[in-house]
């Protein structure tokens, strides 16, 4: 891929990320989840944007869980597992920029299979 091609879908990413965010905003009832995803590792965190603070987070590169469909559910139970101590059971789902389809798909409907609701 071309430096030009590289910096177009990431200026792109960005332009969908702007427009997602101004629309979304989470409390401390119903924080905003937002999904990171690299080529090697996928990274979620919850935010209360009211108060400026990470609930809770989930770091794939420390849990050794890679970016992929599998690696997403697996990601999806065990920050599940962190919203529920937290005594978090709905969220606002922050796709990040990234198309919902593929990794981030499987991430939002493993959640929605933990009993979060989105």
């Amino acid at each position: 891929m071309t430096r030009n091609v590289q910096k177009r879908k990431i200026a792109t990413r960005l332009r969908r990320k702007s427009a997602i965010r101004a629309k979304l905003s989470g409390v401390a009832a119903k924080p905003r989840v937002t999904i990171f995803r690299s080529n090697r590792y996928i990274y979620a965190q919850a935010i209360d944007d009211k108060n400026g603070v990470t609930l809770a987070a989930f770091d794939g590169k420390k849990s050794n869980v890679r970016s992929n469909k599998a690696g997403a559910v697996e990601a999806a139970k065990a920050f599940a597992k962190a919203l529920k101590a937290k005594k978090i059971g709905e969220v606002t789902f922050d796709r990040n920029g990234y198309l919902y389809h593929g990794v981030v798909a499987a991430f939002a409907d493993a959640l929605r299979d933990n009993a979060i609701k989105l």
